[in-house]
């Protein structure tokens, strides 16, 4: 009798039951979508949210708890996993909203789209809490690979055809390299797959410092940068971007960079915790590159979603300070600013979906006279873009005061002067879009706004659309002037979480300082 209570202790399903929610719910799209068919998508994507607001609801329940450690030590479901975790299920229960509308109006199958999604969404959040190695590259290969598929979803669209054929080509290959570099670790450790066990065996064997594993943290580097969009592994981003369906890239913005980023966070502060002034010095020059490219490049783009793509790579940049920090602050930080990123960045992408579906088009300059026609899509499209852009009070402005504060704590004083630089930058491409919209007189109107067509939200799709639009836009606006609970939250999951701790005492000591609680 005392076997499988073992077994049971050892595996403690528990840590992953919000995925296992996830799990159910793609059962119910499937099984409904195979019995009802096309009568079904009047209750499936709801189905999902359903879902995905019962699996919000298990990670709440799972905060704080005293075994955090399931499956023989290959997940981990501390505080850090449960806010990034959050971050993806959240961000793809609005893309389902957004998505109803967009899905149908193409006459694709919105019940495959959605369990592909869902599909993502498990890798996402598996990637967010996995603590081996094995199950690292199997939820980074769970997640790509749904993205491949939903970016090539409009298979009658060249454009859609041609983005899943580059970011397959490119993703394959920086999973190669991560692999490679993956393996360059399971060797050095030898044969360890915990990365607890992994950063144990390798300082005892070589003090953390070796040839091998520089190459290993080089590899490995790669594989996130993709992942994360950053320069020079951002060469896929635009023509994905631009190519393929809108709601897909709203996810990929969010739910895909939150994962690559907990990823980051978890492998590089265990792993390679021995190492950790080569790889702050790796991320500083990707931090540099990612903002000063993608800022600057923005300001030159006519489409919307290429604008918003190379925006996203900036805002990468951003979020990077707080990983090269190493402190409290800078990790959470990183936290607080995916949170309101998650808001507002996909309400800058409802309102592109809104629009394209309205005119059929993304060009900036087809958003002339905007407001005379749509006043609502106007004032939510510009709320996100100006929060974006880090304006006051909205959330990003807080978001960008606290990464940069945690920035200039660290002495990092270069950087967060050209993040500020960069950041001011931002809101002239940002702005522009703004003006478009509001500025423009009544004789100065595009050809898409003129032909606008009559606002109809009766339309199958369109309530769920508007929902999504209304929660990011409100959750913007407050999220800014309400911050504290976020910032609460953000505290509490890094302070809580023991690997973190260790390597923010680690970063102090290299530093020569001396934690206060040290001769307690």
């Amino acid at each position: 009798m005392d076997f499988p209570s073992n077994i049971a202790s050892q595996l403690n399903a528990g840590t992953i039951l919000p995925e296992g929610i996830v799990i159910i719910t793609l059962l119910v799209i499937l099984v409904g979508d195979l019995i009802f068919g096309r009568n079904s998508k009047t209750w499936l994507p709801y189905a999902a949210i359903v879902g995905l607001f019962a699996s919000l609801i298990a990670l709440y329940v799972g905060w704080d708890t005293t075994t955090p450690i399931g499956f023989l030590g290959s997940f981990n479901g501390d505080n850090l996993s449960i806010v990034f975790r959050a971050i993806v299920a959240l961000s793809t229960l609005v893309t389902i909203l957004m998505s109803v509308r967009y899905v149908e109006q193409t006459g694709t199958s919105l019940a495959e789209f959605i369990a592909i999604m869902l599909t993502a969404t498990l890798g996402g959040m598996f990637l967010c809490g996995a603590n081996e190695l094995v199950m690292i590259f199997i939820s980074l290969e769970m997640l790509s690979i749904s993205s491949y598929l939903m970016t090539g979803y409009m298979k009658r669209d060249p454009r859609s055809n041609e983005a899943a054929l580059k970011y397959l080509l490119i993703g394959a290959s920086s999973s190669a390299i991560f692999l490679y570099g993956v393996s360059l670790l399971y060797g050095l450790s030898g044969g360890e797959t915990n990365l607890n066990t992994i950063s144990a065996n390798i300082t005892d064997a070589t003090g953390g410092q070796s040839l091998g594993l520089a190459i290993a943290l080089v590899f490995v580097i790669a594989g996130i940068a993709f992942k994360i969009s950053a320069v020079p592994f951002h060469q896929w981003t635009p023509d994905v971007y631009e190519g393929s369906p809108t709601p897909v890239v709203a996810f990929l913005s969010v739910g895909s960079k939150a994962a690559g980023f907990a990823l980051a966070i978890r492998l590089l502060v265990t792993a390679f915790g021995a190492i950790g002034e080569q790889w702050h010095f790796i991320f500083t020059a990707l931090a540099i590159l990612s903002m000063v490219l993608g800022n600057v490049v923005a300001l030159a783009q006519t489409s919307m979603k290429r604008m918003l793509a190379y925006s996203s790579i900036g805002q990468a940049g951003f979020v990077m300070i707080g990983l090269v920090a190493g402190t409290d602050a800078g990790y959470s930080s990183m936290v607080f600013y995916l949170l309101v990123y998650l808001f507002m960045n996909l309400g800058a992408f409802t309102g592109v979906i809104l629009f394209s579906l309205r005119t059929g088009t993304d060009k900036i300059s087809e958003y002339a006279g905007l407001y005379q026609k749509d006043p609502l899509l106007t004032l939510g499209l510009s709320i996100c873009l100006l929060s974006l852009g880090g304006i006051p009070p909205l959330a990003g402005f807080f978001g960008k005061i606290y990464i940069f504060w945690a920035g200039w704590q660290a002495e990092l004083y270069g950087l967060v002067i050209l993040a500020l630089v960069a950041s001011v930058v931002s809101i002239y491409y940002y702005i522009r879009v703004v003006k478009m919209m509001v500025v423009k007189e009544p004789q100065e109107m595009s050809d898409a706004v003129k032909n606008y067509p009559p606002i109809r939200w009766n339309l199958p799709g369109m309530r769920p659309l508007q929902v999504g639009l209304v929660v990011t836009v409100i959750a913007t606006s407050i999220a800014g002037i309400l911050s504290n609970p976020l910032f609460t939250l953000a505290n509490d999951s890094v302070t809580s979480t023991p690997i973190l701790q260790s390597a923010v005492f680690n970063t102090r000591i290299s530093q020569g300082e001396m934690p206060l609680d040290l001769s307690n």
